[in-house]
């Protein structure tokens, strides 16, 4: 969540953000207004608790009828200050609950807007001119069934709608991809690390998925535990009420794990093949560092990811996206989408947000402050260097090649025993 002492000192800023975010800009003032009532109450119930201990040593030392006098001024004060414990309590809940409706404050320059107001930064690459080369392009599932990769149907009889699997080629596909996003961010000084997929409420609420998205996450409720949507979530929590020690940088991970996404809301979308799917395998960068290094690492990790993405030979566009399309831990996100030649547009393939203090807030991460005082939240920031299936709905359809063959990227081939081209099984 952001610090109430931002809110306190500037609401309006908060008002602008939530609205340039789509979002109930009158929450701030529910907020100011339960912080002002806990202020109050707490500052009342500490004066109260202390002349009821005041109290108590005079009721000691009398006798009596006085004493008895005493006692029942006692038990009023008694119930006042426990009045007041109870007043401060609910107001700090409040205050609570209302900063969880709050997104991370936008970071200034962020287009607004919603999903498709975004702003184009660089284009790179150019689409191919598949009539120049003389056939019409395929789409991914018709390539995908050719080289006997992708079996949907057969996903669907075990598991239900948006479930697959990849098969042969189409599952040595998917591990080259990871090993590749692996190397690289190892390369890059990514720690790897292996994360369990499930995790507490606390953390799955720490890392923001418990919001307003709470529809997206799967649920084991005899259990308590959440199936992450990104490792990024893991990754969030695997500091949590911990004082690091940046002093040396930032402390930068990376995750290979499986993925699970309920994708309400997007009946009737994508509904064909496996670009929206409700597990896949994923790589995702984790970084942790002071809020004065956030939005050079930020652009450290889009670096990366475009790296994965020119090493996969794909046009693909990089955007600012939009406010209303940030998600609430984050202040800024940069998309990268590749050119999908069937669909004649360009695809979310890796998305890197700057979440600023957002998330260590709420999961109590923190630094010793380097300009003085006790600790600080850290800022915390993810990347993704690439997924299992999106990756190979743009490798498929951009490499194609007449004969229903797809060629191989150079950068791939090592991780494919030297395979320079996918042919179907003979």
């Amino acid at each position: 969540m952001i610090d109430i002492r931002d809110l306190r000192a500037d609401p309006e800023r908060v008002r602008v953000s939530q609205r340039a975010r789509g979002e109930d800009p009158s929450v701030v003032d529910e907020v100011l207004a339960a912080d002002e009532t806990h202020r109050s109450s707490l500052a009342q119930y500490e004066s109260a608790r202390a002349e009821q201990k005041a109290f108590g040593k005079q009721v000691a030392q009398a006798a009596g009828e006085e004493k008895q006098t005493l006692l029942a001024q006692v038990k009023g004060l008694a119930e006042q200050v426990k009045e007041l414990q109870g007043r401060a309590a609910e107001a700090e809940s409040a205050c609570e609950q209302g900063m969880r409706r709050i997104g991370n404050i936008v970071a200034e320059g962020v287009p607004v807007g919603g999903e498709d107001d975004y702003t184009v930064l660089e284009t790179v690459g150019s689409p191919r001119d598949f009539a120049a080369e003389g056939f019409e392009p395929r789409d991914h599932l018709w390539l995908g069934e050719h080289l006997g990769a992708i079996d949907m149907t057969r996903g669907a009889k075990v598991s239900g709608a948006r479930f697959y699997y990849l098969v042969g080629l189409g599952a040595r596909l998917e591990m080259a991809l990871m090993n590749l996003a692996q190397q690289i961010a190892q390369e890059e000084g990514f720690v790897p690390v292996v994360v369990p997929n499930l995790v507490r409420p606390e953390t799955m609420a720490g890392a923001g998925f418990l919001d307003e998205h709470a529809d997206e996450v799967y649920r084991l409720e005899a259990d308590d535990l959440y199936l992450i949507g990104t490792s990024e979530v893991a990754l969030a929590g695997l500091h949590a009420d911990e004082i690091l020690d940046l002093g040396d940088g930032p402390l930068r991970y990376a995750a290979t794990s499986t993925c699970y996404r309920r994708e309400a809301g997007s009946y009737g979308k994508d509904t064909k093949g496996i670009f929206r799917v409700h597990q896949f395998t994923k790589t995702e960068m984790f970084v942790y560092c002071r809020v004065e290094d956030a939005e050079a690492e930020h652009a450290n990790l889009l670096r990366i990811e475009r790296r994965m993405l020119d090493a996969l030979e794909l046009p693909y566009q990089v955007i600012d996206v939009a406010t209303g399309d940030l998600g609430g831990p984050a202040a800024r996100k940069y998309d990268c989408e590749a050119w999908v030649p069937t669909q004649g547009r360009y695809r979310e393939l890796t998305s890197t947000s700057n979440c600023t203090t957002f998330q260590a807030r709420r999961l109590g991460t923190r630094e010793r402050d380097p300009h003085g005082g006790s600790t600080r939240a850290v800022a915390t920031l993810n990347g993704t260097v690439a997924t299992s299936t999106r990756p190979i709905v743009a490798l498929l359809e951009n490499h194609q090649q007449g004969d229903g063959s797809v060629r191989v990227p150079e950068a791939l081939r090592p991780y494919l025993g030297g395979l320079d081209v996918l042919r179907p099984p003979s």
